[in-house]
């Protein structure tokens, strides 16, 4: 009670009502969850809640072959989209750098698409990609490109491209944003050094721009690799794991064992490994902003 009374109990207090905020909506949950992962917990039989079951969802799973498709299709998504977003952004970057005038107005319209929502992209490329009424297969049609439609939501490989493109198209300015203030941080007397040293812009680049701009590029992969790990909302809408769970990630298993076959036990334990996924990649990227950050400071 007199550590309460004391001055330096006034920052814990006025944090409190913020701690049982979060342990009520996020501990709690994630404990249940952690828990139910290994039971055989079944939404129509909530007493099963109370069966430990050790390791058997997580034994299931290593033999479950559409898990392990699943896996690697989002191993996958995660990795095209995060290195086409990178260079994407990138060059969006380096342009609006050398932008002059109207910058401003230009990286307003830039941050346009990052301030959708998924379920609205979702909904948008589901639209432009419709095999019979969709923007793009008519565009193609009236100029002649193609004379039958193309299945861009049906086929599974071309499914899995567009579903790309539309995270592509929703957040590659997130790069280019982070980028773009990573340039406009970069010191300019070593650039203007390395011009009258006789450097071309590819060697200006090559040599100081870019590892300058590694912390930056990881800090983005680091954000982005977590944003993309949930990314359920347009793949729901745009595919819903289909056709034949061609598109089938992660996360719409995830809902589709939990939600639709009751299967909340197995569905939690696919939780848990997608927690891991996401790990591994934030833990990858933060030893490589680590490593980019003693190579700026070794360097100067």
């Amino acid at each position: 009670m007199k550590f309460l009374r004391s001055p330096q109990a006034a920052p814990y207090l006025l944090l409190m009502p913020a701690i049982i905020v979060i342990l009520a909506v996020v501990l709690v949950p994630l404990l249940l969850s952690f828990w139910a992962s290994f039971t055989p917990y079944n939404l129509t039989r909530p007493n099963t809640l109370h069966d430990f079951v050790g390791f058997r969802n997580y034994r299931r799973l290593m033999g479950n072959g559409d898990f392990w498709w699943a896996f690697g299709r989002t191993v996958v998504f995660i990795t095209v989209a995060l290195n086409v977003e990178l260079v994407l952004g990138l060059g969006l970057a380096l342009l609006m750098n050398n932008v002059r005038k109207g910058e401003r107005t230009l990286r307003t319209i830039m941050m346009f698409p990052m301030m959708f929502s998924p379920i609205l992209v979702g909904f948008m490329f589901k639209y432009l990609f419709n095999d019979a009424i969709g923007l793009v297969n008519n565009a193609l049609f009236d100029l002649g490109i193609i004379s039958t439609p193309i299945p861009w939501l049906v086929e599974g490989t071309l499914a899995n491209l567009t579903i790309i493109l539309a995270e592509m198209w929703m957040s590659t300015s997130v790069f280019a944003i982070l980028l773009l203030a990573g340039l406009l941080a970069l010191p300019k007397e070593p650039v203007e050094a390395a011009k009258v040293d006789g450097c071309n812009p590819v060697q200006v680049f090559r040599h100081i721009t870019l590892p300058f701009l590694m912390p930056f590029i990881f800090i983005a992969m680091t954000i982005r690799s977590l944003d993309v790990a949930r990314a359920y909302d347009m793949v729901r809408i745009m595919t819903n794991g289909g056709p034949a769970g061609r598109t089938e990630m992660l996360w719409t298993l995830m809902v589709r064992t939990g939600y639709h076959n009751s299967q909340m036990g197995m569905a939690n334990a696919m939780g848990y490994v997608s927690i891991l996924l996401s790990i591994a990649f934030t833990v990858y990227f933060y030893r490589k902003l680590v490593a980019a950050r003693s190579f700026m400071g070794g360097a100067q």
